[in-house]
């Protein structure tokens, strides 16, 4: 089923030192809670919260951490199933876990490109780059 809903709780950058030498860039996510919410699409519907932490660190001249909240639609009796096994273990179906991870990576990676811009930080990931022949 789709996921229906993203948004960020909590957005922060810090630049804490200069680049010297060779950088070395952690990025880490992980899920850190799912609940199950009420979301009002007309009539109420049952959704689960997967509650996230972004990372992404840049060995002691800086940090990005994007905390926020996926919204994923399913059937009442799969979203009680996928939450009761969440509480039981920490661990959710590889199927939904992908749909989740992937949007959470789309979005934050998008939003701490910006982010390493505005505060003069080098981009956490390769972007494209014209070379010439030589």
């Amino acid at each position: 089923m789709p996921i229906v809903g993203f948004n960020f709780d909590k957005i922060s950058v810090e630049k804490t030192g200069k680049i010297a030498g060779k950088l070395n860039i952690k990025q880490s996510t992980g899920i850190k809670t799912v609940e199950q919410e009420k979301l009002l699409l007309g009539t109420p519907e049952e959704v689960l919260k997967f509650g996230f932490e972004y990372k992404i660190d840049y060995g002691g001249i800086g940090e990005i951490n994007l905390l926020g909240h996926v919204l994923f639609l399913d059937e009442p009796k799969k979203i009680k199933a996928i939450l009761d096994q969440w509480k039981k273990n920490k661990n959710i179906e590889r199927v939904i876990m992908e749909q989740v991870v992937n949007a959470i990576l789309y979005k934050c990676t998008i939003k701490s490109l910006n982010l390493a811009q505005e505060v003069n930080l080098p981009p956490p990931i390769k972007l494209p780059m014209v070379e010439s022949k030589k």
